[in-house]
């Protein structure tokens, strides 16, 4: 049985308490027991808890919802190497992490934290009623990767959509991404909406930016992008994608908002 294990919440893709995505993370020796580590995010009930344990020169790094395990987590990716970076390792300027998604690369040190993730190929599929029912408006364009990014010409009509999420979780994809053209501070707009994963909305979603700026950076004609995501909490996605490569370079801030103790080895009295 695990004992006493040190948490770190951190608000990523951002550099203000209180808005960004929290994360969840766990830097330890050894691996827990898969169950205590799904049992741990439940509790959280953050959209991501994230594990990391040291093998060699590199981390091994999982990613666990409520609703259970994900191979690609961008914001808890971030909060991770904003732990190594300022508590495990001071002055690291690289990390490398294992995953279920290959490995993945993060450069710190210089600012932002930059993340090198695989690009989702997207493919255009069909506006169905059944969106426009689960969004409660009609999007203008839909494509399928692993996620369904759905593409609505007004941005205002993002940021007021109130989707059923009842009627969400029966799309396709494993979480579904809605997005618009920016203004003149941003090249797009973005919600990303998680019912399948026990999350309602994911506040600012790393991985959902893999299918998101690779869209826009095809539409816009630009390799170099930055995305704001309107959810209540909000948090800017500063991207780069490399079409050659299949490569998406996103990279943002992170702050600090609590370290704990969990006293995983104590029983009920």
């Amino acid at each position: 049985m695990a004992g006493t294990v040190r948490q770190y919440v951190v608000n990523a893709f951002t550099d203000t308490l209180f808005c960004g995505n929290p994360a969840a993370v766990c830097i330890t020796g050894q691996w827990l027991p898969d169950d205590l580590m799904q049992a741990v995010a439940i509790e959280n009930r953050l959209s991501e808890t994230a594990y990391a344990v040291k093998e060699g020169d590199k981390y091994h790094l999982r990613w666990f919802t409520p609703g259970g395990e994900i191979d690609l987590c961008g914001h808890a990716t971030l909060a991770t190497a904003f732990v190594i970076h300022t508590f495990i390792e001071p002055g690291i300027t690289s990390i490398t992490f294992a995953t279920l998604s290959g490995d993945l690369t993060v450069t710190c040190g210089t600012g932002r934290f930059e993340m090198v993730f695989p690009a989702y190929p997207l493919e255009k599929v069909a506006v169905t009623p059944a969106m426009v029912m689960a969004l409660g408006a009609e999007p203008d364009e839909a494509y399928q990767a692993r996620d369904m990014l759905c593409v609505f010409r007004n941005p205002d009509t993002v940021r007021s959509l109130q989707p059923d999420m009842a009627l969400v979780k029966q799309m396709e994809g494993l979480l579904v991404h809605v997005t618009a053209p920016g203004d003149a501070q941003f090249d797009c707009i973005s919600r990303s909406f998680a019912p399948r994963l026990e999350i309602a909305e994911d506040p600012v979603c790393g991985s959902g930016h893999c299918h998101i700026f690779p869209y826009w950076s095809g539409r816009l004609q630009k390799t170099t992008l930055v995305g704001y995501q309107a959810s209540r909490r909000g948090g800017m996605v500063y991207g780069r994608f490399d079409q050659a490569q299949g490569r998406v370079f996103l990279s943002g801030l992170a702050v600090l908002f609590s370290v704990a103790d969990l006293h995983l080895g104590q029983k009920a009295v």
